[in-house]
């Protein structure tokens, strides 16, 4: 709203109550002068002279209806001001007529006009509506004065006004009006100056204030204030998404009834400020355990008066899964150099092995009981060799040259190979649906030993009977990138849910002849592309895996889906 419609609305409501105090005046006088000269008979008036003095009450009532109406007039506005004035002063005028202009106390009442005047009108219109007012006030003694206009007031009236004294009466009341002008519109000025600094101070102090909340609502992280006793009194947007609350559901509310992990700032009174920096542990939005770091200081006054506390607190989500993928990367980096020397000093005594038992093999005199032993030996010579090659996989990084390589392809030579292994059951179903639009840009090699792993975990996990669940599709996510999805499901034995955060741990398992290799070579590779992968699993109700490859070059993430 710009100042002139202010000053418009703020005129309005005072015009407005000033209708209203005419009203009220009036009734009281008309009350006063109905109980006076009409019941009591205590003023000796005739009885065609109170007709019209209730003749002019009942024109003032009027008059005021029609003040009312044109309040509702923005084009009348300005007309409406001077109309009151002008019918005012003209009635007023009557008044000290009737009442014996020169000898009238009535003549008191211009100033209550003049006044009123320079509350509207400013200085130039007090001086004005005092000219106006001396102008009226003169007539009305040189009528009376000259007889122009004869009236009997009341019986027994003598006309004894000298010139001297009409002369002293006009020049009284004109001086009188310009100096009531004078002050008036100067109280005036002043109010406005002082209104107009007012609302300057209110305007900076609005804007500040503004500024402060829009920073801290900004803000990414909480911010929460209390008073001494511990009730919330401001709760930030940043504070809302956190925890999972609004603002308007725990205003006033003491801050131990809402987050008891808190007890750790507010478990006394005062609150000891050397505990001022804690991590805690809430329960956010979506049943989700979140971690807090939290800052609590003093909340303090203009006059440094202790009023509060603030309560500071960032998540620390993101943080801690970067401190996990840092020493996941750090434990990844040991094995790397683990893996580079366990294969130097295994493969090459493996390869004596080999050739030894193939030599010995060759020997056609051999009985049955040793040749049984020889492929024992050879077969633990193969699981040693995996070993160490899914051991190098885990370390090894993923290689610059890429190919568009297509997902269901590859999916459909695994599954041939599984088929043909010891680990599949012929009770095993197979529930399959790709998109051949699902190419990923990848290495071929890296791709079929992820693809290789999951199908491996599912079908070891229904024990040859259960239906195999698989599917590709060209997907989009979040950040607009194009991606394949690989889904693989199962109806195994699922895996428990406290140890869902650690199956992509290297060495974990759950299988008696496992390494703990499988899944962590996958979450290896997939990273590596800056893919994701996402595993949900109950227990006896199996286990589905869902991973992401990108189709375009990405930035590497930081973490994935788990």
């Amino acid at each position: 709203m710009n100042q002139h419609a202010v000053w418009e609305e703020r005129t309005r409501q005072r015009l407005r109550l000033l209708i209203v105090s005419r009203v009220s005046l009036l009734t009281v006088l008309l009350v006063m002068t109905f109980f006076l000269a009409t019941v009591r008979q205590w003023i000796p008036v005739s009885r065609e002279l109170l007709r019209v003095v209730y003749g002019v009450f009942i024109v003032m009532y009027l008059l005021s209806i029609v003040y009312t109406l044109l309040l509702k007039k923005e084009k009348y506005f300005q007309g409406n001001i001077y109309l009151q004035l002008i019918a005012d002063i003209t009635l007023i005028s009557f008044l000290v007529y009737l009442t014996g202009s020169i000898s009238s106390n009535y003549s008191l009442i211009y100033t209550l006009i003049i006044i009123y005047s320079a509350i509207f009108l400013g200085r130039q219109g007090a001086l004005l509506t005092a000219s106006a007012s001396g102008v009226a006030y003169a007539v009305l003694l040189f009528v009376e004065y000259t007889g122009v206009v004869p009236f009997e007031y009341q019986s027994g009236y003598i006309n004894t006004a000298q010139t001297g004294d009409v002369l002293i009466r006009i020049s009284v009341h004109f001086l009188s009006f310009y100096i009531v002008a004078f002050l008036a519109s100067f109280v005036v000025e002043q109010e406005k100056k002082t209104r107009s600094l007012l609302e300057e101070r209110e305007s900076a102090f609005d804007q500040l204030d503004r500024l402060f909340r829009s920073i801290v609502e900004s803000l990414d992280t909480g911010v929460l204030t209390t008073t001494l006793q511990g009730r919330i009194k401001t709760f930030n947007r940043a504070a809302e998404q956190i925890t999972g609350c609004s603002f308007t559901a725990i205003e006033n509310r003491h801050i131990l009834e809402i987050f008891p992990e808190f007890h750790v700032f507010f478990d006394s009174y005062p609150v000891d400020m050397t505990k001022n920096r804690r991590e805690v542990k809430i329960s956010g939005g979506m049943g989700r355990s979140v971690p807090l770091g939290c800052a609590i200081s003093s909340l303090r006054d203009g006059r440094g008066e202790q009023i509060g506390y603030i309560l500071i607190f960032q998540d620390l989500t993101e943080i801690k899964r970067m401190e996990e993928d840092l020493e996941k990367s750090r434990r990844l980096a040991l094995i790397g150099e683990m893996a580079a020397g366990l294969a130097h000093e295994m493969r090459n005594p493996l390869a004596s092995i080999t050739g030894s038992i193939q030599l010995l093999a060759g020997n056609a005199r051999l009985q049955e009981t040793d040749k049984r032993l020889m492929q024992i030996i050879l077969r633990g010579k193969d699981q040693l060799d995996n070993f160490v090659r899914g051991f190098l996989m885990l370390a090894r990084p993923v290689p610059e040259a890429r190919e568009p390589v297509n997902i269901a392809e590859v999916v459909r030579e695994v599954l041939e190979q599984i088929k043909t292994s010891s680990e599949w059951g012929d009770h095993i179903g197979i529930v399959a649906c790709f998109s051949e639009a699902s190419d990923a840009l990848a290495n071929r090699e890296q791709v079929r030993q992820v693809i290789q792993n999951l199908l491996l975990n599912a079908v070891q996990a229904m024990e040859k009977e259960g239906r195999l669940y698989l599917e590709t599709a060209a997907v989009t996510l979040e950040e607009g990138h194009p991606y394949t999805a690989l889904t693989v499901a199962d109806e195994g034995c699922g895996i428990e849910e406290k140890d869902l955060q650690n199956v992509f741990e290297p060495f974990f398992t759950q299988k008696e002849k496992g390494t703990g290799l499988g899944l962590a070579i996958v979450s290896r590779i997939v990273d590596g592309y800056g893919g994701r992968i996402k595993l949900e699993s109950r227990i006896s109700q199996g286990t589905t895996v869902t991973v992401w490859l990108p189709c375009s070059p990405v930035a590497l993430r930081t973490e994935g889906v788990r």
